[in-house]
């Protein structure tokens, strides 16, 4: 039954909810002293990725997938990069398509349950590199690549792929997506459609005719936009049929080795659906843990470099334990 106890309490007090858990890592934390060698690599559609290595000489490879509409900078990637390599492991963030700076080649872009780029990358790993262990990394978008990934592969995992870990991750992507129609949730909602909308209108530019460029200013919300864009670029229906086929909850149980879901209690972006205790509760490779705080991607850790999840990653991934702060006094 692992379903994990947390260490994690609160942030600092000044992060009083968990929006402001959530806003204020993501728009001022800056992570420094990394530094990536780009590699480009073909995928089978004739499209390609873009690749960050980090390397400090090691035995083991830590692959990262970023959230939705980042890439490798943002700050919750460097973090992982910076952390594993000081504990003498080479790390790479793999950039989905159209992020990272460049605009993809094919029609498609990228989703949830894009975890066909995943496999792609993971076996250029074990085509050109001689890592003895490989461990996957995801982050909110990321990790429910992550799980689709590793629930589709079930039993036929590569052998040095050890374990995963992922945190504020949409497990149950209906539920998820049904949080941005919140009122309360309008900011993010706003901010990922004004990023989505003008990625959308260069890949219209891109392929004239392929989508409809008049209706894009129109769009009010996820579901207009996952039913006239994502949808219609990726082969869904809609934008139900879209979060239902996307969604790693359909696969977790087929998930053959060791994965920690890291998935903050006041995340504004999961649903309840998004914590699967029943089947962590049956299953004796998904370990659970639910923190009471943490919102999306937040996990402050007063006085220190690194967030609470960088560091559960980080011990579960490799059984390696430094010091860390695990209670945020309030001062």
């Amino acid at each position: 039954m692992p379903i994990l106890p947390s260490s994690y309490t609160t942030p600092p007090w000044f992060y009083f909810n968990g929006h402001v858990e959530t806003i204020v890592p993501s728009v001022f934390r800056k992570v420094l002293g990394v530094n990536y060698r780009r590699e480009k690599i073909d995928t089978p559609d004739g499209d390609f990725l873009n690749l960050d290595w980090s390397s400090v000489g090691g035995d083991g490879l830590l692959l990262v997938s970023h959230g939705l509409e980042g890439d490798s900078q943002r700050h919750y990637a460097r973090a992982l990069v910076k952390l594993f390599n000081l504990q003498g492991m080479d790390v790479l963030v793999w950039n989905n398509r159209s992020c990272g700076g460049e605009l993809n080649l094919q029609q498609v872009l990228y989703h949830h349950g894009s975890s066909q780029d995943l496999d792609t990358v993971v076996q250029h790993v074990l085509d050109k590199h001689r890592y003895s262990e490989l461990f996957l990394a995801g982050i909110s978008m990321g990790g429910a690549q992550t799980l689709n990934y590793l629930g589709k592969k079930g039993e036929e995992v590569p052998s040095i792929l050890k374990k995963a870990a992922v945190y504020s991750t949409p497990v149950h992507l209906p539920s998820s997506a049904a949080t941005l129609r919140r009122p309360g949730n309008k900011f993010y909602a706003e901010k990922f459609l004004r990023k989505l909308k003008k990625k959308m209108e260069a890949k219209g530019k891109q392929y004239p005719g392929l989508i409809d460029m008049e209706l894009l200013p129109h769009v009010r919300n996820f579901d207009e936009f996952d039913t006239h864009y994502t949808a219609k670029l990726h082969g869904f229906v809609d934008a139900a049929d879209f979060y239902e086929q996307a969604s790693p909850h359909r696969s977790l149980e087929e998930i053959s080795i060791p994965t920690l879901i890291l998935n903050a209690a006041n995340d504004p972006l999961l649903g309840r659906e998004c914590f699967p205790m029943s089947i962590a509760q049956r299953s004796d490779k998904i370990f659970l843990e639910v923190p009471s705080r943490g919102g999306h991607t937040g996990f402050t850790v007063g006085g220190s470099e690194f967030n609470y999840a960088e560091y559960r990653l980080l011990e579960f991934l490799t059984d390696i334990q430094i010091p860390r702060p695990c209670k945020n006094k309030n001062t």
